[in-house]
C-alpha cells in the first residue's frame, strides 16, 4: 500500500535532467495504456446500442443506459433478458446484481485514489471493469489518478457516442442477431479478465460460473441462470476449504502417529 500511494518522484541526473524514481511509471506510458483500454472498449458501445435498438427499446431508452447505468455488462445483460422475452424484473434484477461488483471495486480505488471529497460522487461513475483493470496495477497514486481519469473519460465519451450511433444504425442493418453483436462487449470483458485470473482458485471458480450459466440457459428464464452462476464462488471456497481442512487433518495424524512412534522408541 505504501508503494501505492506514494507519490511520483524524480532525481536528478549530472547533465541537470531527471529521471524517473524507482517504481515510478511515466505519466504518458499510463496515457496510452489507459487510452488503449479506453478506445478498444469505447467502440463496443455500438453493438449494445444495435442489441438494444434490436430487442425495442427506443433510442432515448438506449441512450439513457449508457449516461447512467455505463456498465457494460448489466447493460448487455438487461437488454438481452427483454430481447428474448425475459421478465423485465428479473432483466432488471440480473443486470442490478452484475453491476453490484461495481462497489467492491469502489472500495479499493477510493483508498488508492484518495480523491477530494466532491469529486467522490463524480468519480463513482466511472468505477467500472476496465477503469479497475488499469488502476490497480500502477505503482503510484499519481499514476492511478492518471489511468483512472483517462481510462474513464475516454471509455465514457466513446461508448456514449458509439451507442448512440448503433442505435440509429440498427434500422439500416437489419437482423441484429444474425450480426452477432451482442458478443462483442462480452468478448472483450472476457479478454480484459482472463489475465487477472491468476489463482486456481480463482480460475476455477470462473469457470465453474460460466458451466452453471451455460447448463442452466436452456431451462431457466432469461437472466436468471446469470444471477445463478454467482453461486460458483461459495460453492469453490467451501470445496477448498474442506480439502485443505482433510489435508490438515490427515497431515496432523501423521504428525500424531510419528510422535507415538518416537515416544515408543
Amino acid at each position: 500500500m505504501a508503494e501505492q500511494t506514494a507519490p511520483l518522484r524524480t532525481t536528478a541526473e549530472p547533465g541537470g535532467g531527471s529521471t524517473l524514481a524507482a517504481g515510478a511509471k511515466p505519466d504518458a506510458a499510463v496515457v496510452r495504456d489507459a487510452l488503449g483500454v479506453g478506445i478498444a472498449v469505447g467502440l463496443s458501445g455500438f453493438a449494445f446500442g444495435v442489441t438494444s435498438a434490436g430487442s425495442g427499446l427506443s433510442l432515448l431508452q438506449t441512450c439513457a443506459l449508457s449516461l447512467l447505468v455505463f456498465t457494460g455488462a448489466s447493460q448487455f445483460a438487461l437488454v438481452g433478458a427483454l430481447a428474448v422475452g425475459g421478465n423485465p424484473y428479473t432483466a432488471a434484477a440480473g443486470a442490478f446484481f452484475l453491476g453490484v461488483r461495481n462497489a467492491f471495486y469502489g472500495l479499493r480505488l477510493s483508498q488508492l485514489l484518495a480523491l477530494p471529497r466532491a469529486l467522490r460522487p463524480l468519480a463513482a461513475q466511472w468505477v467500472i471493469d476496465e477503469t479497475t483493470a488499469v488502476t490497480l496495477p500502477q505503482p503510484t497514486r499519481r499514476a492511478a489518478r492518471i489511468g483512472f481519469t483517462v481510462t474513464g473519460l475516454t471509455l465514457y465519451v466513446l461508448w456514449n457516442l458509439t451507442t448512440l450511433v448503433g442505435a440509429l444504425g440498427a434500422e439500416a442493418l437489419g437482423d441484429t442477431d444474425a450480426w452477432g453483436l451482442d458478443a462483442a462487449s462480452p468478448a472483450v470483458f472476457l479478454a480484459l479478465l482472463a489475465p487477472m485470473l491468476k489463482s486456481t482458485t480463482e480460475r476455477v471458480t470462473a469457470g465453474l460460473a460460466v458451466l452453471l450459466a451455460l447448463g442452466l440457459l436452456p431451462v431457466l428464464p432469461a437472466g436468471v441462470p446469470v444471477l445463478l452462476s454467482a453461486l460458483a464462488a461459495p460453492v469453490v471456497l467451501f470445496l477448498m476449504g474442506r480439502a485443505k481442512g482433510g489435508e490438515a487433518h490427515v497431515t496432523g495424524a501423521k504428525d500424531a502417529g510419528a510422535t507415538r512412534a518416537e515416544d515408543g522408541r
